[in-house]
């Protein structure tokens, strides 16, 4: 029998699989949320992410020293507002003094050369656990408002230090009022990280308990996307682009991959995807129950992300990926 194409050819060793790979996953390509806590020598584990903890600002800039070893060069910071500080305005969000304030600093004084991205959201400092300011009486969530206070969140977290805001609130318009507050402020090496596909999705909710942020009534659906959408994605997307964002970013990732690369193939500028804590905890599970190959699937599952197209990805597997890769796994 003739054969005039043999494709196995590509495909009998590894260093052949290699030299024609057409997409390589590197520590480079991760950015590590990293979830802060009030008080020292504090390490809390989060139950439903196992092996990810909470920990207070001394053991993460420990933390941070060690992923720049490893080679990971971003973190995405979240912190957990005290109760006491959390109200309807989220003021606290804009605290010159507070926890994520003095997190930007700690960590670019330990690491000057590590990108500081930081959350520029509500959820973390309201009462009701909601993205944005709430209408008490109508129980809805105040648009115009939000955007007022979350420019004042962004303009304190520049003044801190921060390379990169990631705004994931999902209000309209905040990108261009973000870029113009930015710009007028003197504040133009900052940059935006744009959270423009961000679904209303079941598998956010590890990362609700991690920062106990899950909304006190109702969900997020009238600012978060329909998972049932597509179209909507790249729209939301370009008008981020054109106000002003410097990367955009579709969350979740592993179920939206038809959403990574729409979005990658309608922009020019980054493209992140965010590898979330539902995803997260669902490798572990598996893995722990022996049904997956944990260091395997960690691997396969953030190169298809990277296949579908993102040039960057969030992920609470950074450290082991980091690991693994150096490693040749």
């Amino acid at each position: 029998m003739y054969l005039q194409k043999r494709n196995r050819i590509l495909r009998k060793s590894a260093a052949i699989r290699s030299l024609v790979a057409e997409t390589v996953l590197s520590p480079n390509d991760f950015i590590i949320p990293l979830f802060i806590d009030e008080g020292e020598n504090v390490k809390t584990a989060i139950t439903s992410m196992p092996g990810y903890y909470r920990r207070s600002l001394d053991l993460t800039v420990k933390e941070v020293k060690e992923l720049w070893s490893l080679g990971v060069k971003c973190v995405l910071l979240f912190v957990k507002a005290k109760d006491e500080v959390k109200d309807n305005t989220g003021k606290e969000a804009w605290n010159p003094d507070g926890l994520m304030q003095r997190a930007i600093k700690e960590i670019k004084n330990a690491v000057p050369g590590m990108v500081v991205m930081t959350d520029v959201a509500l959820d973390p400092y309201s009462v009701y656990g909601h993205d944005g300011i709430v209408d008490i009486e109508k129980g809805t969530i105040l648009n115009d408002q939000t955007v007022e206070a979350l420019t004042l969140m962004s303009l304190s977290h520049a003044e801190a230090g921060a390379d990169f805001i990631a705004p994931s609130d999902m209000m309209d318009g905040r990108i261009g009022a973000f870029r113009k507050a930015l710009e007028e402020n003197g504040f133009t090496d900052t940059g935006i990280m744009s959270y423009s596909a961000k679904y209303a999705s079941c598998f956010y909710g590890p990362f609700r308990d991690a920062l106990d942020s899950a909304p006190g009534f109702g969900d997020k659906k009238t600012y978060q996307m329909n998972y049932a959408n597509r179209i909507e994605a790249v729209n939301e997307t370009l008008q981020d682009v054109e106000q002003g964002a410097d990367i955009v970013m579709v969350k979740p990732a592993m179920a939206y991959l038809d959403i990574i690369r729409e979005v990658r193939n309608a922009v020019t500028v980054p493209v992140s995807a965010y590898h979330v804590s539902g995803e997260y905890a669902m490798i572990k599970a598996a893995a722990e129950r022996g049904w997956l190959d944990e260091p395997k699937a960690v691997i396969e599952s953030l190169t298809s992300i990277k296949r579908a197209g993102a040039d960057l990805i969030a992920t609470y597997f950074a450290k082991d990926a980091a690991r693994l890769l150096i490693n040749n796994l």
